[in-house]
């Protein structure tokens, strides 16, 4: 749903993803911040994933990910047995979760600070098929000379 400002102008809804790039690997981001938020809550890589319609191996995968981006460790495992094992974000962890959520605010701040740019911009409607009606002289063949033009026959040249 867009927005309006004062003058009641269309406005386009914000949206921005942020991400943290170590060499080629998303080191943070949307889904892997919330990914630690589960784990936090939970106490367990799997319970995380379950709660994100997420398999354990993904889940175990983007921990591991992030373990190796960072200097230290986000997350700390226990193995299973007696006591069953879990997983709990290590204190270096919460720091870098609470520095993307930050850094995350922060840059949907300065956004919003731009969307008056777009006011007035935005269509009333969208229309599910935008395609501009032909005009009587852009309905004629285009002849170009192009060997995409020509007819194959089927013969070898």
């Amino acid at each position: 749903m867009n927005m309006t400002n004062k003058n009641n102008m269309l406005m386009p809804k914000p949206k921005v993803t942020v991400r943290l790039l170590h060499h080629d690997e998303i080191a943070m981001g949307p889904g892997k911040a919330e990914l630690l938020e589960a784990i936090h809550n939970t106490g367990s890589i799997s319970s995380a994933g379950r709660s994100m319609k997420m398999s354990y191996r993904r889940a175990w995968l983007l921990v591991d990910v992030m373990n190796r981006c960072f200097c230290k460790p986000l997350v700390h495992t226990a193995k299973g047995g007696k006591d069953g094992g879990g997983a709990t974000l290590t204190p270096f962890g919460l720091e870098v979760l609470e520095n993307y959520k930050k850094m995350n605010q922060a840059v949907s701040s300065a956004m919003l600070a731009y969307l008056p740019l777009f006011a007035g911009m935005m269509s009333e409607t969208i229309d599910p098929v935008a395609v501009p009606p032909i005009e009587e002289d852009d309905a004629k063949p285009i002849q170009a000379e192009s060997p995409l033009n020509t007819h194959y026959s089927g013969k070898d040249a």
